[in-house]
């Protein structure tokens, strides 16, 4: 994401930035938002700013009825407007964030505005991901079961097949 800041050569200067959203994995969970810069030719991140998923108050995705890459966050205390790279990664990291909101916060959750219905729900990619992985998880379960099935045919025919020999055996026996 790029944030605008005003400056004096331009109208606009670009800092790139990217947001993580984050939960820890000690109970109970806090969900958290950070922001972290990289420096130009380097592979490492610097952290600038962290909030609590909780100080998070409104989502603003500036336009309902087109694919923008822009957006506004609204913090307890901040008020930030971005550019993300594109309008696909803007929706990812709303869908993330709205996915994080909804399972984590109890109290109050923030109000996502201006947002394309994809990004509430319906088509998301989380649901598509955790559909394909039901899915996979589904077709696995069958194939262990139809497998589960032919060794029980197969184990049933082997006993039939040991009790045919055992009394072929017997009366071999006996002639």
């Amino acid at each position: 994401t790029k944030r605008h800041v005003p400056g004096t050569l331009s109208p606009f200067q670009l800092y790139v930035f990217s947001f993580i959203c984050s939960v820890t994995n000690k109970k109970p969970a806090q969900a958290s938002i950070t922001k972290v810069k990289q420096f130009e030719g380097s592979a490492s991140f610097v952290r600038r700013t962290q909030w609590m998923l909780e100080q998070l108050r409104q989502v603003n995705g500036i336009d309902p009825n087109r694919d923008s890459p822009e957006f506004d966050l609204l913090f307890e205390n901040a008020f930030d407007q971005w550019v993300a790279s594109t309008a696909s990664e803007k929706c990812t990291f709303f869908q993330v964030l709205h996915h994080t909101c909804q399972r984590y916060l109890t109290d109050k959750k923030p109000e996502f505005i201006n947002c394309q219905s994809k990004i509430m729900g319906g088509n998301s990619i989380l649901h598509s991901a955790a559909d394909s992985v039901t899915s996979a998880v589904q077709k696995a379960s069958q194939a262990l079961n139809e497998r589960g099935e032919r060794l029980g045919r197969a184990e049933e025919k082997t006993e039939e097949l040991k009790n045919s020999a055992q009394q072929f055996a017997e009366t071999a026996h006996k002639v």
